[in-house]
C-alpha cells in the first residue's frame, strides 16, 4: 500500500543486518543508526537473542498457565517504578498498551473524555487515532470527547524560555481546557501525555508541569497516564523513567511501555495501581492477551533489563548525551540555522529555523540535511509540527566517538549548505 512509508523514499536503503548501533545494507555499507529507539540496547544484542532462543526451545505459550518468567519480570519492573505502580498487564505493542490504559481509566473513573497535548501521537488503533492530534487532524477530525491542550514547548509555544514560570502557565492551560469541557457537561477520564513528547518535536516539558497538571486532572476526577513508550528504560540518563524528570514526588496513575521494552521483540506493558486494577476487575470481564506475557516475551524483557544493568547503559546515555548536547551547542554558535538544541540523555532534538526572530521552521532544509547525512552513512529522521526537528534517539550503545563523528558530519553539511545558498530561507543555489 502507498500508505506504508519508507525512510528516504527517493533513495531507500535495503537493510539486511544490524549490530549494536550500526545497520548494514545489502552491499555491506555500515550506517550509524540515530533513529532506532526500538533496538534499545543495540540491534541483535547477543544476550537478548540468546534469551529468546533458549526459551523458544523449551516453551512458548499464553499466560493462562503458571510460569516463573512472568512473575520474575513483573517483579523486576516493579523495582524500577514507584511502589504505588504495582500491577502489570503484558501486551504486544505500545498501541495495545495505550488502548488498555484508556479502558482502565474509563472504568476506574466512570468518565469518558480525554485530555491530550497538541501534536501528540499515542498509537495506530482507532481508539488512539482519536486521541492523537498528529493523526486525527488529517482524518475525521476531533471527537467531542477529546480535548486538546497546548504542547508545553518553551521554544515555540505561547510560554517561552523567558517566562517566569512556564510549568504553571502551561498547566493552567490544561485547567482551562478541563473547565471548558466541564461547562459543556463533559467528564474527564484521563490526561494522556508522552513523558517527553517525541512526534511533537522532541519536547522537554518544564520541570513541575506534570505535578501541576495531575492536580487539575485529579480534581476533575480523571487519572494521569504517562506514555513512556519512546523514552523509558534509562534513555534519559538521569532516571530510569522520563516522568521522573518532573520530580521525585510525582507518580502517574498509569504508565505505558513499548518499543524499547523488548529490543525489537513485540512486547509491551501497562503498570498501574491496585485501585485502578480493582475497578477494572469489577467489570467481571477477564483481560486476556494471546501473546502478551508469554514465557519468551518475558525472557526477552528480563534480558533487556539485565543488559541495561550489566552494561550500565543508563549512565552511558547520560554521559554520551551530555557530550552530544555540548557538541551540538558549539555548532549552534556557528550555524544560525540551528535554532534550539534540547534534550536529555539520548533523546535530543535540533530545531532548524529560517529566521531567528520568527523561528520559522526550516522544513526543506531539515529534509536536505537528513538526506545528506544518509549519503554520509548516518541515519537520522525529522519530526515536529513543522517537520524541521532533527531527532536523535539512537540505540543506547551509541558511543562518544559516534557523537563526535555525527556532529562533525553535520557541521560539514551545514557549512557546505551555507556556502551554496543565500540564506537559511531557501536551498536554491546562487547563480
Amino acid at each position: 500500500s502507498n500508505s506504508c512509508r519508507l525512510f528516504f523514499p527517493e533513495d531507500p536503503i535495503k537493510i539486511v543486518r544490524g549490530q549494536g548501533q550500526y545497520m548494514y545494507d545489502e552491499q555491506g555499507a555500515e550506517y550509524i543508526d540515530c533513529i532506532n529507539n526500538v533496538a534499545h540496547v543495540g540491534h541483535c544484542h547477543p544476550l537478548v537473542v540468546q534469551a529468546a532462543h533458549e526459551q523458544n526451545q523449551v516453551l512458548n505459550t499464553n499466560s493462562r498457565y503458571l510460569h516463573d518468567n512472568i512473575v520474575d519480570y513483573a517483579q523486576r519492573l516493579s523495582e524500577t517504578l514507584p511502589e504505588k505502580l504495582c500491577v502489570f498487564y503484558f501486551l504486544n505493542s505500545g498501541s495495545e498498551a495505550n488502548d488498555l490504559a484508556l479502558r482502565l481509566a474509563r472504568q476506574y473513573t466512570g468518565h469518558w473524555d480525554v485530555v491530550v497535548l497538541d501534536h501528540a501521537y499515542h498509537g495506530h488503533l482507532s481508539s488512539l487515532i482519536d486521541i492523537s492530534p498528529y493523526k486525527f487532524r488529517d482524518l475525521d477530525g476531533q471527537k467531542e470527547w477529546v480535548h486538546v491542550a497546548p504542547l508545553p514547548d518553551t521554544y515555540r509555544g505561547p510560554y517561552r524560555e523567558d517566562h517566569p514560570n512556564p510549568a504553571v502557565a502551561y498547566a493552567s492551560e490544561v485547567k482551562r481546557v478541563v473547565s471548558s469541557a466541564q461547562e459543556k457537561g463533559r467528564k474527564i477520564a484521563a490526561f494522556f501525555a508522552e513523558s517527553l513528547p517525541s512526534v511533537g518535536g522532541q519536547i522537554i516539558p518544564p520541570a513541575g508541569y506534570f505535578p501541576e497538571v495531575a492536580g487539575h486532572i485529579h480534581r476533575a476526577g480523571g487519572v494521569f497516564v504517562a506514555d513512556e513508550i519512546q523514552v523509558g528504560f534509562g534513555r534519559v540518563g538521569k532516571h530510569f523513567w522520563a516522568f521522573q524528570l518532573q520530580g521525585e514526588d510525582f507518580v502517574p496513575d498509569i504508565v505505558t511501555m513499548g518499543k524499547s521494552i523488548g529490543n525489537g521483540h513485540p512486547v509491551a506493558c501497562v503498570a498501574t495501581t491496585h485501585a485502578v486494577a480493582r475497578a477494572f476487575e469489577a467489570t467481571g470481564v477477564e483481560y486476556f492477551n494471546t501473546f502478551g506475557g508469554s514465557p519468551v516475551s518475558c525472557a526477552v524483557g528480563l534480558a533487556v533489563l539485565d543488559v541495561l544493568e550489566k552494561e550500565q547503559l543508563q549512565a552511558h546515555a547520560a554521559s554520551v548525551g551530555s557530550l552530544l548536547m555540548e557538541l551540538l551547542g558549539q555548532q549552534k554558535a556557528k550555524h544560525p540555522i540551528l535554532g534550539d538544541i534540547r534534550g536529555v540523555g539520548l533523546f535530543i532534538g535540533v530545531d532548524l529555523i529560517k529566521d531567528e526572530a520568527t523561528r520559522m521552521p526550516a522544513t526543506e532544509e531539515a529534509d536536505y540535511v537528513v538526506s545528506r547525512l544518509k549519503e554520509n552513512y548516518i541515519l537520522l529522521s525529522t519530526d515536529g509540527p513543522g517537520r524541521n526537528v532533527l531527532k536523535f534517539k539512537p540505540p543506547m550503545c551509541f558511543s562518544l566517538d559516534n557523537a563526535r563523528h555525527v556532529v562533525a558530519k553535520l557541521d560539514a553539511i551545514l557549512t557546505d549548505m551555507e556556502e551554496k545558498v543565500r540564506s537559511c530561507e531557501t536551498l536554491r543555489l546562487q547563480p
